[in-house]
């Protein structure tokens, strides 16, 4: 670890807590704290299986936004969810992370964690992390800032004041900054960081924690080709280190993301239309009709 690493964010620590204290959270009004906190119960990934749906649905109003949604995800694995607009894929993920509670069916983490007992904090603590598609960090604090902060954020605050990075979590930092391809931007403020870049620095606040299954939504809208390329690359390179649900339009980074030998899920009325691999999904009536169009 370089010694500007090291003493990189120690000037500002304490008024970035107390503002953490104050409730002052990242752009877009949610918040950063991504710590996870020691339940006493941890996820059985014996059976291969990161993520369980069994016969979800979930209705608004009348209308039914998961019909009957069954699914599974493998440990390690990088999914890619596709389908239309109205198809369910935010309601899916909203389930999995306990924002929306199903009307019926079931929601397993492993195979010893049942998701629909849980609070949208604990499913946090236990695992899960989630990527909104709009990037929300703390853009008037540096990028090394920001994953500290991430680390901090499982600790009160009176404590946090006086904690010091010990030389182990310096070096996580550094993992996930080489991670995020953020490393040259350590110092550099994130506001100023692009598009792209923010939102690789959002990923890495989520890899502070290590979670084993990342759902990430629409990750690419709104970035270059070369920001979109270096995206596939960072996915890929989590693969097998966690389990990776990816929510996307994008068709060409599915492809990039999929390279012809990774399953793709195709969601249609609340419910799985098709699966298999891309040039499969891609070759199946049904969902040319519904989504990819003739």
């Amino acid at each position: 670890m370089t010694p500007d690493l090291m003493e990189a964010g120690a000037q500002r620590r304490e008024a970035m807590l107390q503002r953490q204290a104050q409730g002052g959270g990242a752009s877009g009004g949610r918040s950063a704290a991504y710590g996870r906190i020691a339940r006493g119960q941890e996820p059985d990934f014996a059976h291969g299986v990161a993520l369980y749906l069994d016969d979800i649905s979930v209705s608004f109003d009348g209308f039914k936004a998961l019909n009957a949604l069954s699914l599974s995800v493998n440990v390690g694995e990088l999914r890619c969810i596709i389908g239309p607009n109205g198809a369910g894929k935010t309601t899916m993920m909203d389930c999995i992370t306990g924002k929306t509670r199903p009307d019926s069916g079931r929601a397993f983490f492993g195979s010893t964690i049942d998701l629909l007992r849980l609070s949208e904090p604990e499913i946090a603590q236990v695992g899960i992390g989630r990527k909104f598609q709009k990037p929300t960090v703390y853009e008037d604090l540096s990028v090394f800032e920001n994953l500290e902060l991430a680390l901090a954020a499982d600790r009160g605050v009176r404590s946090a004041l006086f904690w010091r990075l010990s030389g182990e979590q310096l070096d996580r930092i550094g993992e996930v900054l080489t991670t995020i391809l953020l490393r040259s931007q350590a110092q550099r403020q994130a506001g100023l960081l692009s598009h792209g870049q923010k939102q690789w620095l959002e990923i890495g606040m989520l890899l502070m924690q290590d979670p084993r299954l990342l759902l990430l939504d629409e990750p690419v809208a709104g970035m270059t080709d070369e920001e979109t390329e270096r995206t596939a690359e960072l996915f890929l390179s989590l693969e097998g280190k966690h389990s990776l649900v990816v929510v996307e339009h994008d068709m060409s980074f599915v492809d990039a993301l999929t390279q012809g030998k990774r399953t793709v899920t195709v969601l249609h009325e609340g419910r799985v239309l098709a699966e298999g691999l891309l040039s499969q999904v891609q070759a199946n009536e049904q969902v040319v009709e519904v989504y990819l169009g003739r």
